[in-house]
């Protein structure tokens, strides 16, 4: 073998190391890349127990329960799966039914999210965009979401104007 045939089977053989280890680090973080997962895709990819992920979508109204010790059970949903939540801890007070939420935990052998952590929408207008499109190919949307913001009143948020002179 001449020099220049070992040099390209030394550059061959570096490439293809480097192509296997890229492989390996993109493989790995496929289920990283997304920030949540909605009920929905909880169902199709059938996650094991115990893998840790993040769980988005809306508190299902009616659904809210709190027991002793500051337990609290709910159900997030997407608009066509629901998921039951157990959670442990005081929860943010932006929380509510009916509003988006995400939380990081694990699914218990009985398929109930046991969350570690609740995080709850910041504004009254936002909502996820993967729940949106969920919501619209359900035929749940309505184009009113988050349009009513500031007029809980009835006087189309003006009730406040002028409220600190």
């Amino acid at each position: 073998m001449t020099r220049k045939q070992r040099r390209l089977t030394m550059i061959g053989c570096a490439l293809l190391v480097l192509g296997i280890a890229v492989a390996l680090v993109l493989n790995a973080l496929r289920d990283s890349i997304v920030f949540f997962s909605t009920p929905a895709m909880v169902a199709e990819k059938h996650i094991p127990a115990g893998k840790r992920f993040r769980l988005g979508g809306l508190v299902e109204p009616g659904s809210l329960q709190r027991g002793e010790h500051l337990a609290v059970s709910f159900k997030i949903s997407d608009g066509s799966a629901t998921l039951p939540v157990a959670y442990q801890g005081i929860l943010p007070d932006l929380f509510r039914e009916g509003q988006g939420v995400v939380a990081e935990g694990a699914l218990d052998p009985a398929g109930v999210f046991k969350a570690d952590t609740v995080l709850a929408k910041h504004d009254e207008t936002y909502m996820p965009k993967e729940v949106a499109d969920a919501l619209k190919k359900q035929g749940h949307w309505k184009d009113d979401y988050g349009a009513n913001a500031g007029k809980k009143s009835g006087d189309g948020g003006k009730s406040m104007q002028g409220a600190s002179r």
